[in-house]
């Protein structure tokens, strides 16, 4: 598709774009979300003396649950999120004609 200069789309009132400002918040909190508990268990539980860690399958408790558990839920919730919140948008623009 050629632009001339005169096929304009309006941000403001083209709702595309509404909703992808929508599910580009949604995505800005996931990662927060993901920040803050990775963030929580590796600093609040890994902050100790060393001599009291406890250890699952060999690895630090706080790693398994800020990495590992980390990962495991953001999967979740991303799938929920995706499935849930986000819906399918065309990326054609149908005020446009085609002129072929």
């Amino acid at each position: 598709m050629k632009d001339n200069g005169n096929d304009r789309i309006d941000l403001h009132t083209d709702p595309r774009f509404k909703i992808a400002n929508r599910e580009a918040l949604i995505g800005v909190a996931l990662v927060i979300i993901n920040f803050l508990w990775w963030f929580g268990f590796a600093y609040g539980l890994g902050s100790g003396p060393i001599e009291d860690y406890r250890f699952i399958f060999g690895m630090p408790e706080w790693f398994v649950y800020s990495c590992i558990g980390g990962f495991l839920l953001m999967v979740a919730l991303v799938i929920f999120v995706v499935k849930v919140f986000f819906k399918d948008v065309s990326f054609e623009d149908e005020e446009r004609e085609d002129h072929t």
